[in-house]
């Protein structure tokens, strides 16, 4: 069954106080070197370890009018370029996808518990995926070449349906309907997923493989399929950062001061959809990066979302690298896939979230 959270609490939240509005240099440097220590230790982690000093080097020799001899031999250098860098990167850039989604839906939805399943992408998703695995043509390679593309769409399918009855049930399209409606889309067609893996027993393994997330087979051409929907989302995010802040006041204080909260709303669910659909298209459902990441920077940073939404990037970056460290670690030469390690650490700070908000109200 595929990951949708819950929408127990759909009051949005009162007005905040909104502490830094600027993202400070320093505070920036800090996230990065976080991100590059994540880096670091997701591509020298692993079965075969590559010594972190000679990665270092091997990285630096890549870089334009610069020559250093890293001393990798031939083989820890196609281990490195081939097997654990594309892997790296790929779980950097959903991360940062995930988490900047999972932020963007609690400022436009405000509230707390949003993530960027919350409208039904993975439900929608994992449908898509299902009929593909269950009556699609397998690759060449033993996979699914209709997989993605089968994931993308059933997910944006989810999100549009569930958009479009919610801003049609009331006249306000209030963002609490808007929820009910993704809710409500999400059961429907979680249910006809659970109907088709019964119907198909045999494979129950394949499409619970691909639910629970899995990073193992990534591959520079996964990079390139999913860069530019990250890079188009992202900016579309980071642009509307201001908007968000206004959004914190309330739809009709936001209107007053001249901003459609409705047309923020819609573009930004449209950017986080795609990204969200784009990143669970190529590496499966790999749940709750949006609440932790986007939550805890939220809690420590105490700023606006022109603060919240590049740290959350970062941050996501970095988590999901470490994430998927753990995954290929604590079981080794066997993995876990990496949508466990993300429940582990995930339910529990849910429930976190969940106990704060409502001491708050």
């Amino acid at each position: 069954m595929a990951y949708a959270p819950t929408a127990d609490r759909l009051t949005v939240e009162p007005a905040r106080e909104v502490g830094a509005t600027r993202l400070r240099p320093l505070t920036l440097l800090a996230a990065l070197a976080v991100l590059a220590a994540a880096v670091m230790i997701g591509v020298s982690v692993g079965p075969a370890r590559l010594p972190p000093g000679a990665v270092a080097k091997e990285l630096l020799d890549r870089l334009p009018f610069l020559t250093v001899h890293s001393g990798l031999t031939d083989l820890q250098q196609t281990i490195l370029w081939q097997v654990r860098m594309p892997r790296v990167v790929l779980g950097a850039l959903v991360g940062a996808l995930l988490a900047s989604c999972g932020a963007a839906y609690q400022g436009v939805f405000r509230n707390p518990l949003a993530d960027p399943y919350l409208l039904g992408v993975a439900a929608g998703a994992g449908l898509g995926a299902t009929i593909v695995i269950v009556y699609g043509p397998t690759g060449s390679g033993g996979g699914r070449p209709l997989l993605p593309v089968a994931a993308f769409a059933g997910g944006a399918m989810a999100v549009a349906i569930a958009y479009a009855l919610g801003t049609t049930v009331k006249r306000d399209r209030s963002a609490a309907v808007i929820v009910l409606a993704g809710v409500a889309v999400a059961a429907f067609l979680t249910a006809a997923q659970t109907y088709l893996q019964q119907e198909h027993a045999e494979t129950l393994r394949e499409v619970y493989s691909w639910i629970l997330g899995r990073l193992t087979l990534a591959s520079w051409s996964d990079v390139r399929l999913l860069l530019p929907y990250a890079v188009v989302s992202a900016v579309l995010l980071l642009l509307h950062r201001r908007l968000l802040d206004v959004l914190q006041v309330g739809e009709e204080e936001a209107d007053a001061l001249g901003v459609d909260a409705g047309r923020v709303r819609l573009t930004v669910v449209i950017a986080a959809t795609l990204g969200t659909a784009a990143a669970v298209a190529v590496t499966g459902l790999i749940g709750f990066v949006g609440i932790i990441v986007a939550h805890t920077v939220r809690m420590v940073t105490k700023g606006s979302y022109r603060v919240v939404l590049p740290l959350s990037m970062i941050g996501g970056a970095a988590f999901l690298v470490l994430a998927d460290v753990i995954a290929r670690s604590v079981q080794a030469p066997a993995e876990l896939p990496i949508g466990v390690v993300t429940a582990f650490f995930g339910a529990p700070f849910f429930l976190l979230v969940l106990h704060r908000s409502g001491t708050r109200g």
